[in-house]
């Protein structure tokens, strides 16, 4: 194998065709008593036995068997990424046409003076801030001095939009797209984009990760993923976090100034964030049973249908969402709609067509509360008391709102059977923060 592809990966001795002479190695499962560790995804409980060729108890591990098995009797083969790319120069990479605020500009600055200081950072901006372009310049820098930099975000949809963005911002740089539905063989780039969960493949392998939107399931919480984006990472190296809904643990920690950080209140074309009106429709779930849609919810939907705007409506769960579009099909027989969830073969179409304003609403789960943007949409959602609608994902379905210059505004409703901590907090944090803007002079209405 190419000394390319081996660099600040790990591998095992089927991905190296046996070619392990010279490679630093650790034992795929480390084994502590009754304890297993497996060290390519950290899992340490989900591990199963079966026979195998070395003839002893042998344990494979279930977490990331995706990845290909590995074994207690197997090794995780690896070599440091040690030496600048070639493709480190004086000129800039980037040609990104557009220009940043001075508010961005300011983060951007923050976060690449923390990079030049070797020290990690995190950017908390709203949505629809522009976090992407704002490290732009970062990216830029990083290249110039022959690191290697690595986008990570935990969803392929985020990937797959992130990819074409920053193709076009950086023409002359070779980006390698990495996620679990792509068979493309590996090569080593000066910049990668790819899940956090294809992090578990590296090792010392990236002089700068940015993790985008990492209070996004499944990186939030998932100790595994956190843990393998800091693995990632050369010692020397810096991982800048993006988030627009910060942990409490993060704003603890920035109240405590034990964080660098970067905050942005306000958009790019200063208006205030949409602020989400509660609307209680009582016991919406059992009137879908019946075969009755919540007159509360209905008087909602067709106020948006008079606005002759599109608008999204945001369900707990698939079979509550496929019984509303049943029931919305028989009452609206003259609009074209459908529905949407991360089980539908037909999903990224159904996203692209939606863009495209072929329908005139779409019903969906949480798997478009981010990393997709419409033009022109008010939401709803329905049913914003169910557990699944954190404080993190209302912010975040409500910023699907007014995030174009050209449309601004727009209206968010959380459609209730009583009000929940989660929806009185995300409420209260955008009303903050529109505050906050406004102190600042970020923002003008």
């Amino acid at each position: 194998m190419d000394e390319d592809q081996i660099k600040g990966r790990l591998l095992t001795d089927k991905e190296l065709n046996g070619e392990i002479e010279g490679l630093a190695w650790m034992p795929a499962i480390v084994q502590e008593g009754e304890k297993k560790i497996c060290q390519r995804c950290f899992n340490q409980q989900d591990f199963y036995t079966n026979e195998c060729l070395c003839a002893k108890e042998c344990y494979y591990c279930l977490s990331c068997l995706k990845m290909g098995k590995i074994r207690t009797c197997d090794r995780l083969y690896y070599r440091e990424e040690d030496t600048k790319g070639d493709w480190k120069r004086e000129a800039t990479y980037l040609q990104w046409q557009g220009r940043l605020s001075s508010s961005q500009e300011k983060c951007a600055k923050e976060v690449l003076h923390a990079y030049q200081q070797g020290k990690d950072h995190l950017i908390w901006a709203v949505t629809g801030a522009g976090k992407t372009e704002m490290i732009f310049p970062l990216v830029d820098y990083a290249l110039r001095s022959g690191d290697r930099v690595a986008i990570a975000s935990p969803r392929v949809d985020v990937c797959n939009e992130l990819f074409p963005r920053f193709q076009s911002a950086f023409p002359q740089v070779t980006i390698k797209l990495m996620h679990g539905r792509l068979k493309e063989a590996y090569f080593r780039s000066p910049l990668t984009i790819l899940t956090t969960h294809q992090l578990l493949r590296f090792r010392e392998a990236f002089d700068l990760l940015v993790v985008d939107e990492v209070d996004a399931f499944p990186y939030l919480g998932n100790k595994s993923l956190e843990v393998a984006s800091f693995r990632a990472v050369k010692k020397s190296g810096v991982r800048v976090e993006l988030t627009a809904t910060p942990t409490r643990e993060q704003e603890e920690a920035i109240q405590k100034n034990q964080l660098s950080y970067s905050m942005l209140p306000a958009r790019y074309h200063r208006h205030s964030l949409p602020l989400p009106r509660m609307v209680w429709v009582g016991d919406w779930r059992e009137k879908l049973r019946k075969g009755i849609v919540p007159k509360a919810f209905l008087k909602c939907l067709k106020e948006c249908l008079e606005d002759g705007r599109d608008f999204l409506i945001f369900m707990p769960n698939v079979a509550l969402m496929q019984r509303l579009e049943e029931l919305l099909h028989q009452k609206f027989s003259n609009v074209t709609f459908t529905s949407v969830s991360s089980r539908d073969p037909e999903r990224l179409l159904k996203v692209e067509n939606m863009k495209r304003q072929i329908y005139g609403f779409l019903l969906t789960t949480t798997i478009l509360e981010r990393g997709v943007t419409f033009p022109g949409i008010d939401v709803m959602v329905l049913g914003s008391e169910d557990e699944v609608f954190t404080r993190s994902a209302l912010v975040q379905i409500a910023g699907r709102v007014g995030r174009k210059s050209d449309c601004p505004t727009g209206k968010v409703w959380f459609l209730h059977e009583g009000k929940t901590k989660a929806s009185q907090s995300a409420i209260r944090q955008i009303r903050s923060l529109n505050v906050l803007a406004r102190e600042e002079g970020l923002i003008d209405d």
